[in-house]
């Protein structure tokens, strides 16, 4: 916690944007494993880095969101030690001392209460996997796009013992107000939980776009003390011939970011169809906001 905070004692930080949505479009087949890439293109995910930096972030993740042995494809298992290594390398690389690198650290993709997997399972999986992250030189870990509390609290476990600050992120995309969970936790509950199970900060991402942030951003306040992580889509996609979309813009998403703050946001980026137009407009938004 301390050295998260040492980090924010200038004020909130800027993270990145989509890293999926980017390597999409850079010949990233649907369905293909985009962790893999850290082996077979990694120029290209490097890419994706350093436009993030060049775009201001002062935060970037890693492209590891399911990089552990339950997750990758059964054909990339064995070298999942090999892909989180080469994922941090890139992004620190890429950062060269100007951003933060926090690791990427993304669900099982399995209902843990219906047995699909086991709390041991997870529990091996994610200590592998932020060992790896760990041990490559992340920063932080960023335990993302959750949407079971159970499962999170496993992870969370997992991932403090490498001693790294750790943040936790869940997606709230369900309910009139978009404030529930697909497993229908609430902002409140997800936040104290978490911080009683030691999280360094608590967040939210993806799931829905920048305006339903604010309510989300001040509810997660409210309920617990620690540094929130903000990272909103770019509104809800559209299909346009057979393609999701996203049609906020950047300067329409980046005028939200002042009130973001404002509500306590202490990171603050963005998710699905966000880009580093995303956050050259959000920084230039929070730059004159700072000056006022």
């Amino acid at each position: 916690m301390r050295r998260l905070n040492s980090w924010l004692e200038k004020g909130p930080l800027l993270t990145d944007g989509a890293w999926g949505t980017q390597l999409h479009l850079k010949g990233l087949e649907p369905g293909a494993c985009p962790d893999a890439w850290n082996l077979t293109n990694p120029e290209a995910v490097a890419e994706v880095a350093r436009s993030y930096v060049e775009a201001g972030s002062q935060v970037i993740l890693t492209n590891t969101f399911r990089a552990n042995p339950v997750s990758l494809p059964e054909e990339w298992k064995e070298r999942a030690a090999e892909i989180n290594a080469a994922g941090v390398r890139i992004s620190k690389e890429a950062a060269a001392g100007r951003a933060l690198v926090f690791a990427s650290i993304g669900p099982t993709g399995k209902m843990l209460s219906a047995g699909e997997i086991s709390e041991r399972d997870v529990k091996d999986a994610y200590e592998f996997q932020a060992k790896a992250l760990a041990k490559a030189g992340a920063d932080a870990l960023l335990i993302e796009t959750q949407s079971d509390a159970e499962e999170a609290e496993i992870i969370l476990r997992a991932a403090r013992t490498t001693g790294l600050p750790v943040i936790v992120s869940f997606t709230f995309d369900t309910g009139k107000a978009h404030d529930r969970t697909m497993t229908g936790e609430t902002p409140e509950r997800v936040a104290r939980r978490m911080e009683l199970a030691g999280a360094d900060a608590i967040g939210a991402n993806c799931g829905s776009g920048i305006e339903h942030f604010i309510p989300l951003c001040r509810r997660l306040r409210e309920s617990c003390e620690l540094p929130l992580w903000i990272k909103p889509n770019a509104g809800l996609p559209v299909m346009e011939n057979g393609k999701l979309h996203y049609r906020q813009s950047p300067q329409d998403f980046a005028a939200y970011g002042p009130a973001l703050v404002e509500t306590g946001a202490s990171f603050v980026g963005g998710c699905c169809g966000t880009s580093p137009a995303f956050i050259a407009a959000l920084k230039e938004f929070l730059n004159s906001c700072a000056c006022e």
